[in-house]
This record gives structure tokens, sequence and C-alpha cells, in this order.
């Protein structure tokens, strides 16, 4: 087998040939037909590991979206089953996330007063719409209206998230007595306000897990890879750390009597068994109030679940479908709104761990499911002594990692217009709100988008040396001909920089009094809209009358089929449309007419001109 043909097999998705149309819709199919002892054994070792990890993990999440933990336990079960079978990445750990957790809170913030049955019930219909949303666009193959919340607005976003996160955990933390589900500023008020409530055995159980966790998460991985452990599995182990703090601060409290004697709270009683089977309201009111918020989410989530996937995949030169990606989560959502479970998305440290611990395919996910719901089944009493302040430690420590103001630095030093937007949606989500700010990022970055594609990079070029190849004559010494003007435009012609690009091409001839020939060299040029065909036909026509022939090189394929298809290559002339710029300046050059320049550095930052 030839080397291409090789790595064509590895790269296609592996269920089609084998499944075909089933197939594709169903990936688990495929994996599961070629399942063996290795993977078996990888998946057992990953789904042990990630249980361990998850079921704190899951409960602390659920408390940020404040819900009751065995809420987090259940969107640990189904959810992940589903998407193992309709999902199409091998190794995406989903469930419950701090992000989308946030933004569940975010949404029922107005819930709070109606009492807990209606704020649970809230959750769930966010769990539907999200899944259904996510459902649709993956049966319509419309997984492309993600890319709009490009990485600056996530950045940003996912920072002012990991705030958000960490200061809603300071009433937990201290033991504080101050309201829940405050906006940003309204938090830090009631902090600063309530600072005199401090639960000193809250604080130093709160802090001193916060210091633990911090030390397992940086050195037990060294420590163990000390031990003789391989790299990848001390790293793994070393994310297992919030179980043995849950355990040891669940038996501190509880053999000291601390929720007794100094009011520690408590997780409390959870309920033992699987899952209740129920149906969300269909209330149409309620499903409009949350509509957005849940847009929001499944967004969000579909962008982060991906980014993750599409990193493991690439890991083990495996593809990932993202319409399908779309289909698997929205499908587990649905079933979490049936099985009394938030919504749920990809999962990065978690993933990795489940990546790092051997997993081979999604059966290690499953084997997670069933360890959590064996978990709530057998522990359930256990963790009636676990304190909050434990599960706030593991939320700060989570999400710590997510706020990156290096990368607002890093964004702006590239281009400034990028990091205007993550600074913009940084604020936006602090000050006015989740899907506010989201918008505004949205909004701003495809306004920089306009703005930037409405002023494209024009350059006109000339032969370097006796090549072939066509430079910029502002950054290479190059031989440019009297007779011609060869102007390249890097972007397509669309109606928002028609009449920019129209006003350079005719101050640039108006002030080359000898040019007769002008090429619109178009290796650049993807699309030509319709606006943008009108103003070339005016601009043949006005060149026609100033004495100057126009001419097209290098037109691409689907861009030639358009315009003759509209009739312009007739009414050009075939013989002004060259297959490259050198056959054209060969058929067009005068031959005494060449001169010789050379780059004019001081010019490159001019705005608005031909550079």
């Amino acid at each position: 087998m030839s080397s291409g043909s090789r790595l064509r097999k590895e790269l296609a998705p592996p269920h089609k040939s084998a499944t075909g149309v089933i197939g594709r819709f169903v990936p688990s199919i495929g994996w599961l037909a070629r399942y063996n002892r290795a993977d078996a054994l990888g998946d057992l070792s990953a789904g042990i590991i990630v249980a361990i990890m998850l079921v704190p993990q899951a409960m602390a999440y659920a408390m940020l979206a404040g819900l009751p933990p065995e809420v987090g336990l259940y969107a640990s079960m189904a959810p992940p089953i589903i998407y193992a079978i309709f999902g199409s990445s091998r190794t995406l750990a989903v469930g419950p996330v701090a992000v989308a957790s946030l933004m569940v809170a975010a949404a029922l913030g107005n819930y709070v007063a109606q009492g807990p049955a209606a704020y649970l019930e809230g959750a769930f219909i966010i769990s539907l719409e999200v899944g259904l949303i996510l459902f649709a666009l993956g049966l319509t193959r419309a997984g492309f209206v993600a890319n709009y919340l490009s990485h600056p607005v996530m950045s940003g976003f996912t920072s002012a998230a990991a705030l958000i996160i960490a200061l809603s955990q300071v009433k937990h933390l201290l033991g504080l007595t101050m309201p829940g589900n405050l906006d940003f500023g309204h938090t830090l008020y009631a902090i600063a306000s309530s600072i005199g409530t401090i639960n000193g055995m809250t604080a130093i159980l709160g802090l001193a897990a916060v210091v633990l966790l911090f030390l397992v998460r940086s050195k037990l991985a060294g420590v163990l890879k000390r031990l003789g452990l391989p790299g990848g599995l001390a790293a793994a182990l070393a994310r297992t750390g919030p179980l043995f703090v849950v355990v040891i601060a669940t038996a501190l409290v509880g053999g000291l009597g601390l929720h007794d004697n100094q009011d520690v709270a408590v997780v409390g009683t959870i309920p033992a068994g699987l899952p209740p089977i129920g149906v969300p309201s269909l209330d149409p009111a309620l499903w409009g109030d949350l509509a957005l918020s849940s847009l929001a989410i499944a967004l969000v989530s579909f962008v982060e679940s991906v980014a993750i996937a599409k990193v493991l995949a690439a890991k083990r030169r495996e593809r990932i479908e993202a319409n399908q990606e779309l289909i698997g989560l929205g499908l587990a959502n649905v079933a979490g709104a049936f099985t009394g479970a938030s919504a749920v998305c990809g999962g990065f440290a978690r993933s990795a761990v489940n990546f790092q611990s051997g997993a081979r395919t999604q059966m290690a996910a499953v084997i997670t499911a069933i360890l959590v719901g064996a978990s709530t089944l057998a522990l359930a009493p256990l963790f009636a002594h676990l304190p909050q302040a434990v599960l706030a430690a593991i939320i700060v420590v989570s999400v710590i990692g997510l706020f990156e103001p290096r990368s607002f630095v890093r964004d702006f030093r590239y281009s400034k217009a990028d990091g205007v937007a993550q600074g913009v949606t940084f604020l936006a989500v602090l000050g006015l709100g989740i899907e506010i700010g989201i918008l505004a990022g949205i909004a701003l970055s495809i306004l920089f988008h306009l703005w930037r594609t409405s002023r494209p990079h024009i350059a006109i070029v000339g032969r370097v040396g006796n090549t072939e190849h066509f430079r910029n004559v502002l950054r290479h010494r190059v031989t440019i001909n009297s007779n011609l003007l060869l102007l390249r435009v890097d972007e397509s012609l669309y109606f928002p920089n028609v009449a920019f690009i129209e006003e350079r091409v005719l101050a640039a001839i108006a002030e080359r009094p000898g040019i007769k020939h002008f090429v619109l060299i178009c290796s650049s040029i993807n699309v030509i809209d319709a606006s943008a065909l009108e103003t070339l036909d005016e601009m043949r026509r006005t060149l026609r009358d100033f004495g100057v022939e126009f001419h097209l090189t290098e037109v691409k394929g689907p861009v030639m089929d358009k315009l003759e298809r509209a009739g312009f290559i007739e009414r050009l002339g075939h013989d002004h449309v060259h297959l490259s710029t050198n056959d054209a300046v060969v058929r067009l050059s005068e031959p005494t007419g060449n001169t010789e320049v050379g780059p004019n550095l001081a010019s490159l930052g001019r705005r608005n001109s031909l550079h």
C-alpha cells in the first residue's frame, strides 16, 4: 500500500466504510465491530480513573449551577452513555462542566424566588432545549454557526466566566451569610458587606482544601513519576486527587461533628438510587423565557466540546465529524432532561485524563457512567457530611486555569481588533451578563471582520529578477514595465470593499499616465459577488475611455465559471484573460519599458495606500 493510500485510510472516519449510512449516524457500531482486548483494558483503566475524578466534580458543578448535588451525578450517567453511542469522538468525556453550570445558574437567576421545584424544572427545560437545538443543528448540517464564536470571543468569555465562578464560591469557601445568584458587581459588594459573618471552621476547611488541591495538582504527578509510574498515568492519577480531599474532609466533619458544633455547611442527604425518569414541563412561557439562554449554552458547549475533541483526535490520527458531534451532544442533553440531569458537554480536564489514562473508545465513558451509578447507589449516605467548602474549593481550583490575561496581551499584540473584541467580551460578560456579553463579542468580531475586508490589502507588483515570480514593489527589488500596471487584491470582491478597490485602482492609473494595460491579479480572490461584478464592468468601461485595457489573470475556476455565466468574460474579451501573471507580462510588455525599482519600506505603514 502506498504512503498516500495508507494516510487516507488512517484519516478516514472508521465507521463509514464498515457500516455505511447507519454507521455515520451511529458511530459506535464501527468501533464496536473492531473492539478487542487491548481496547477493553485501556477503556477499563480510563473509566475507573475518570469515575474517581468525576464523582466529587459532578457534585461540585451541580452546586455551582445552584442545583442539588445528585443532579450532577445524574448528569454523569445517562448522557455520557448516549453520547458514547452517537458521538464521533473516541475519547471525549461528556458530563457537567463549570462554564455550562455557570450559564445555567445565570439563566435561572430569576427562578430562585419561586422555590427549588421551579428552579429544578427550569434546569431540565434548559437541558431539553439545549439538546433539541444541538440535534437540529446537526440534522441540518449547520455546525458552522458555532464558527461565529471566534477564539478571542471565547477566550474573553471563559476568562470572565472563571472570575465569576471563583467569586461565586467565596460564599461557600468562607461560610459567608449572603445571597446567591448575584451578578459580578453585586457579588463583590455582598462579599465586602458580609465579611464579618465568616465561619472560622468553614474558612479553615475551604482554604486548606484549596491549598491541598493545588499541591496535589502541581506536585503529585512528579512524585508518582519518581515512584516509577509512566508519565501519562501519573498525570491522570494526580487528577483524581479531589476524591481523596473529599474523603479526608468528609471524615473530619462527620467524625468531629463540625456540622452541628461549628455550623459547617454540608451537602446533606443525597437520594440513593438511579436517576428518576420524568418529562420536563412543556409550558410555552417557560420555554420562551429560557430559549436565548439555552441557545447560548448550546453554542458554547458545542464549541468547547469540538475544540477538545479535535485536539485529542489529532493525537491519534483520528477524525471527528462536527455535525455528528452536534447530534451526539444533542441526544445526550435530551437524555439528561428526561433523567434529572443538568446540561452537559465535553470537559477539557476530564477528557484529557480519559485520554492519558488509556481510553481507546467510548466504552470508557460507559464504564465511568456505570461506576458513578454504583457510587450513587452504594455511597450516597456517606456524602451527607461532605462540606460545601470543599466542593467550592474543587470548583475554584478547576476553573482558575481558565483565566488567561496573557491571552489578551498576545491577541492584542497580534491583532488590535481581536484584542479589543476579547477585552469587550470580557468586560461585557462581567458587567452585562453572559448572554449579552457573548452577543456583544460576536457582534464586535463581525463588525471588525467587515471593516478589515472592506479595506483589503492591495499591492502593485513587479517581476523578481529573471524569475516568473511577482512581488510587492514596496517590499522587494523588482522590475516593472511602464506600459503595465500589475495589481493584486488580497481579498474576495464583495459589496463592502468594491468602492474602496475601485477608488484605489483609478487613483493608481491616474498617477501613471503612460499605462496602457491594467492587469488585475486574482490569485487571492475566491468570490466576486453581484455588486463587485457590476463595479468591474463599470471599471472596464471607464478604463477603456481612458485608453487603458482591462485584463484578468490567475482567475480561480469557480470564479471564472460565474464570470462566464454572467457574460462578463465575453464583454471583456477572452484574449484579456491570462493563465498566469507571467503570461500577461510577456504578452503585454513593451521591450524598452522596463525599470528596476526597490522597496520603499518607509511607505509600508501608510494607511489606505497600495502596499
